[in-house]
């Protein structure tokens, strides 16, 4: 037979294990915070775009992207070719055949200065002369060497490049076209998407950085295509657009949607105080919904709307309930 303190401990075990469940058969009403959620349509947008622009004015020669292709950064995009770069070009080339020729003179008038001025023939003056007209052509090579370097950076600066990494949005020129030092040829988005809210001001105090929403189908989709699920708003915008406050939603899976795709999100639009109790506390009527309240009474309430809360489902209660009430499981 088991001891007096077993049997105390025993009973005490029990009443651990019981009573959380009598806990659950009775609730204390109290206010609680909620969220009232709104659908809002996002629209995929490149976190920024930038511009492929020309930097020397001449004709485009070869245009190498179309709309939609992936480009890296300083990836050639298009050709700018000036004709005069050319002909400017070969004008140097002379020159510098030229001078190559006099200062070859130069150097053999130089030698023979030098023999003649051991002999005596020649005064120190004469070779002084002779020495200087070497220098003066070596400083004259020097400085249109320096000028065709000049053209020859102007023609590699005919090369379009990608600033960045991204999609090309749009191409703004054709091959054949004259173009101007700056003009842009492509507008390029950059490779980070995100899903960007446009929702009344009236809702900004409940958006920050960092919260939660849930992001639907792409738009594009049938109608039961797959959730992109959760994702996370990384910015809010300090400035309203029109009466609207601006947000970005980051989440996985945009890579290959289309810039100006729309997506179904859920935001949180509100928060207020009400009441809830979990559905299994309801008496479900003929046209009315009851509660029994600790005394025994019953009571018709209003229920609202169906809420999940800490994975129990709740039902809000509009009307027959108030703070402080103890409502009981039926």
């Amino acid at each position: 037979m088991p001891s007096p303190r077993r049997l105390a401990a025993l009973a005490l075990l029990a009443q651990a294990l019981i009573a959380p469940t009598a806990a659950q058969d009775r609730l204390v009403i109290a206010p609680v915070t909620v969220d009232d959620l709104k659908p809002v349509f996002a629209t995929v947008d490149s976190v920024r775009t930038v511009e492929a622009r020309t930097r020397i004015a001449g004709t485009l020669d070869r245009l190498a992207i179309r709309e939609g292709d992936t480009v890296q950064p300083g990836e050639v995009v298009a050709l700018v070719a000036d004709p005069k770069l050319g002909l400017q070009r070969a004008a140097l080339d002379a020159r510098l055949d030229a001078l190559a020729a006099q200062r070859r003179q130069a150097q053999l008038e130089l030698e023979r200065t030098r023999q003649l001025r051991l002999t005596g023939a020649a005064t120190q003056a004469r070779l002084d002369e002779a020495e200087t007209a070497v220098q003066v052509i070596e400083a004259q090579l020097a400085a249109v060497r320096a000028e065709r370097a000049v053209i020859d950076q102007q023609a590699r600066e005919g090369e379009v490049l990608a600033p960045q990494s991204g999609r090309v949005l749009a191409v703004h020129a054709v091959a054949g076209a004259v173009v101007m030092p700056g003009e842009p040829i492509a507008t390029i988005a950059t490779d980070r998407y995100v899903l960007r809210l446009r929702i009344p001001e009236r809702h900004a105090r409940f958006l920050r950085a960092g919260d939660p929403v849930q992001v639907g189908a792409r738009g594009l989709s049938a109608k039961d295509g797959v959730a992109l699920g959760e994702g996370r708003i990384v910015l809010v915008y300090p400035r309203l657009e029109a009466g609207q406050v601006v947000a970005d939603v980051e989440v996985a899976g945009l890579g290959d949607f289309f810039v100006g795709e729309r997506v179904e999100v859920t935001i949180v639009g509100d928060r207020r105080e009400t009441i809830l109790i979990p559905e299994s506390f309801l008496i479900r009527g003929a046209g009315v919904d009851l509660v029994r309240l600790q005394g025994g009474a019953t009571v018709p309430v209003q229920p609202g709307p169906a809420h999940i809360l800490g994975g129990v489902a709740m039902r809000e209660i509009l009307s027959g309930l108030r703070s402080g009430d103890v409502v009981m499981r039926p």
